[in-house]
């Protein structure tokens, strides 16, 4: 048998194999209930193995294709792939320092919004390249950035960005960023990590600002195990994200390509000699984020279901949300802009002050029935030991901050959730609130 047999045999054992794999029966009071998980089949393991077949290590031919599908599909015209969400968001704003942009790049020291309840890594790139956050308090239901407070924090001298993350897929006010953005001359980066597949008035949240980010962590809404990746529609922005992501080169060949631009020996930059080779040459300092194809690979299969998955979360969020609505009394429940059509990552809640218990007594009752909880990230991101003493300006008391940190947890709407879990998760809830207001 040739080689081309030997890959066949190969693919169809792993798709027999991929078969035998079936989810174990949940069983109420015995099996744990995750808050998200990947769900994946033999299309995901076949994409991986026919890579890895190839031997290829480093960013190819899947690479290729899923750059290009996803852009397509998230309404983009680029997509640069990275080995993270967190690096994506990295790449995201540093591109925005590249020479390229000459008197309009970003500079140590400049000032950039963004929220104070969310995940480090929305954060951490401001910090990271020399710049100070000017933190504006989030509003409790949509744990989104209040909009009046970004509206005035647009006005402060200094501020030349906004970098907000669209909480739990829940997409924040585009309108008044865009106003504010648009009146001061600021960029927007919007975090989508949690928001893949969201819209605002109609239009795919990621599409409004200069950068976009996702992660395809097993936790998101589709997975390549690791993974991230980089959206515009600007072909400078485009250009500046991958030279970041690869070194800091000024070259834009794929790996394993010379000689794109036909003038590899015919460049004369920076205060090199003519004709340095231009694979060698750079014009940023940056980083090595890539992906390997074989991530890529199952990115690909996994672009194909993300419809599907993205409607199941709805669905899973719409049932919690039925069930949440019989103790109003004690939860801030979920809410949403009008314009905004969320793409779920987590059902949120807030304990109201004067319920008959607090988040700590409900999170341990879930957790010892096995359902995962998880915290709103950070909490207020100040009050953590990273952040004690550095440089940051705020914006107000964020006390929201402080009660999404004391009194907020979400549950899991991931595709993997079944009714009989959804049902046991429900119920519950009712016995432990029942228990508290006698």
């Amino acid at each position: 048998m040739d080689e081309s047999g030997l890959r066949k045999e190969i693919i169809a054992l792993t798709r027999k194999l991929a078969a035998l794999r079936k989810p174990q029966p949940f069983v109420p009071g015995k099996s744990k209930i995750p808050y998200a998980g990947r769900i994946y089949d033999g299309d995901e393991l076949e994409a991986l193995v026919d890579s890895s077949l190839d031997f290829w290590l480093t960013t190819g031919r899947y690479a290729a294709e899923f750059e290009e599908s996803f852009a397509k599909s998230f309404g983009t015209k680029y997509c640069a792939l990275t080995n993270s969400g967190s690096s994506a968001n990295l790449l995201a704003l540093s591109s925005l320092t590249g020479n390229m942009l000459g008197e309009k790049k970003l500079k140590p020291g400049d000032k950039v919004i963004t929220c104070a309840t969310g995940f480090p890594t929305t954060l951490n790139p401001i910090f990271q390249n020399g710049m100070i956050p000017v933190f504006v308090d989030a509003e409790l239901g949509t744990y989104n950035a209040k909009p009046e407070a970004i509206e005035e924090a647009a006005e402060k001298e200094g501020v030349r960005a906004i970098m907000l993350a669209h909480t739990l897929g829940n997409p924040f006010d585009l309108d008044v960023v865009m106003k504010a953005a648009k009146k001061h001359g600021l960029y927007v980066i919007e975090d989508c990590c949690d928001a893949l597949g969201a819209k605002f008035d109609g239009k795919p949240v990621g599409t409004f600002g200069h950068v976009a980010t996702v992660s395809f962590y097993p936790a998101h809404h589709m997975t390549m195990g690791e993974g991230g990746a980089v959206m515009t529609s600007n072909p400078i922005y485009k250009k500046l994200i991958e030279s970041f992501r690869d070194w800091g080169r000024d070259c834009w060949c794929p790996p394993g390509h010379d000689n794109t631009c036909t003038r590899r020996f015919g460049w004369k930059l920076g205060e090199l000699p003519y004709g340095y080779d231009h694979k060698y040459v750079y014009s940023n300092i940056g980083y090595n984020l890539k992906v390997t194809d074989m991530q890529a690979a199952i990115g690909v299969a996994q672009l194909k279901k993300l419809p599907g998955f993205i409607r199941k979360r709805k669905e899973n969020f719409e049932i919690l949300l039925k069930a949440a609505k019989e103790h109003e009394e004690f939860f801030i429940l979920p809410k949403m802009h009008p314009k905004a059509e969320p793409s779920p990552f987590g059902f949120p809640l807030t304990v109201r002050k004067g319920a008959p218990f607090g988040k700590n007594e409900i999170v341990e009752h879930l957790e010892s029935k096995g359902i995962a909880t998880r915290m709103l990230f950070a909490g207020n991101l100040i009050r953590h030991p990273a952040y004690i003493g550095q440089k940051y300006d705020v914006l107000g008391t964020l006390e929201n901050a402080d009660t999404v940190m004391r009194d907020t947890f979400w549950l899991g709407v991931y595709p993997g959730l079944t009714d009989g879990m959804l049902g046991y998760i429900s119920a519950e809830m009712d016995s432990f609130i029942k228990g508290r207001k006698k």
